[in-house]
């Protein structure tokens, strides 16, 4: 079997060695701590270390991916499955940190396990509500959660969509939305037998108020939440039967629109009984400027580090377009659509 490639930097915290010296322990890997030709990135199962300095950076893996798209190019983890460790001396830095690591190598061809990330901030301030369930020390949760980690890594099963169902989410106006023009153009060139496109519209979703957990949990163990309406009856039911949810995403503001981010707060009467780990997200998102790497990092922070959602490779398709329309003009825009097309048709059985 091929062994388990560790990248982290060359200078780690003590703490970082640590854990992955307690995930890796009977594990068949290799560590490397700077780009080499001589390692094989395809087809591997990837451990990132994230260990963060002061202005929440890691100086030495950022020079590392560098590299690594520089001598090996876009594809250079294409067939990769992979993880991340990231620890910070703050109690701020590894969220944005993470997404940025994900965002990139997804883009090269990664796949990204859910809930990618072990975090560990100042003082393990993050397990806290971890020993609300687990009678353990602080450490001991750290440390059986990074074991944990590199275990699902390890054994991770890249299924097949067999349901051939498509769910599509989206809030825009079909007149004017350069995203849905592009959506389209995508859809045109799939091969799935059942793809639903759903508008969140503007009043058709009241977003989450934050009930306790016991309440949560109440409400979700009857496939129900406290605020109801259509989220409940025709959304979450959709999201559950659908293996890929495809995510229509302008950029506002560089970010979600209102609509999505309040669908994602909903997810959680969802969550607390359906794993995602076998679900795919994708996602297009068109920016008037630049900043569509804003928005997919929100979404995959939301959906992958936080809900469980698998990321399969290359999971946004990103454009510029700057005014109604535009999307239309864009050079190479019907190729780009049955590129990213075909990498959605790869995932069936």
């Amino acid at each position: 079997m091929i062994p388990l490639l560790v990248i982290k930097p060359m200078t780690c915290s003590s703490e970082m060695e640590h854990m992955i010296g307690q995930a890796l322990e009977n594990t068949n890997h290799e560590i490397s701590t700077e780009w080499s030709s001589e390692i094989v990135y395809n087809n591997r199962r990837v451990l990132f270390c994230l260990d963060l300095d002061e202005t929440g950076h890691s100086i030495e893996l950022i020079k590392y991916l560098r590299d690594l798209k520089v001598n090996s190019g876009d594809n250079a983890l294409n067939g990769s499955i992979c993880a991340l460790f990231v620890r910070s001396n703050e109690d701020v830095y590894t969220k944005r940190a993470s997404q940025e690591l994900i965002g990139f190598v997804n883009q090269l061809g990664c796949r990204v396990i859910g809930h990618s990330v072990v975090e560990v901030v100042k003082g393990l301030k993050n397990f806290r509500t971890w020993q609300k369930t687990i009678d353990k020390s602080l450490e001991e949760i750290r440390d059986d959660l990074c074991k944990k980690q590199v275990k699902r890594l390890v054994d991770f099963k890249t299924d097949r969509v067999h349901n051939n169902k498509i769910l599509v989410l989206h809030s825009s106006s079909h007149e004017t939305s350069n995203t849905l023009m592009l959506w389209e153009k995508v859809q045109k060139h799939l091969n799935y037998d059942d793809i639903r496109v759903f508008h969140v519209e503007n009043g058709s979703i009241v977003d989450c108020k934050g009930c306790d957990f016991k309440t949560c949990i109440h409400f979700s163990k009857q496939k129900s939440c406290f605020y109801g309406g259509v989220v409940m009856r025709e959304i979450l039911p959709a999201i559950e039967e659908s293996d890929i949810i495809v995510w229509i995403c302008p950029n506002y503001n560089d970010a979600l629109s209102a609509n999505l981010t309040a669908l994602i707060n909903r997810l959680t009467a969802l969550y607390r009984r359906v794993n995602f780990y076998n679900k795919r997200i994708y996602s297009v998102v068109v920016s008037g400027n630049s900043g569509s790497d804003s928005v997919t990092n929100q979404l995959l922070g939301a959906l992958n580090i936080n809900k469980g959602f698998q990321l399969p490779p290359k999971f946004a398709l990103t454009e510029i377009a700057n005014d109604p329309g535009h999307i239309l003009n864009v050079n190479d825009i019907d190729e780009k659509a049955k590129v990213f097309a075909d990498y959605m048709n790869d995932e069936k059985a």
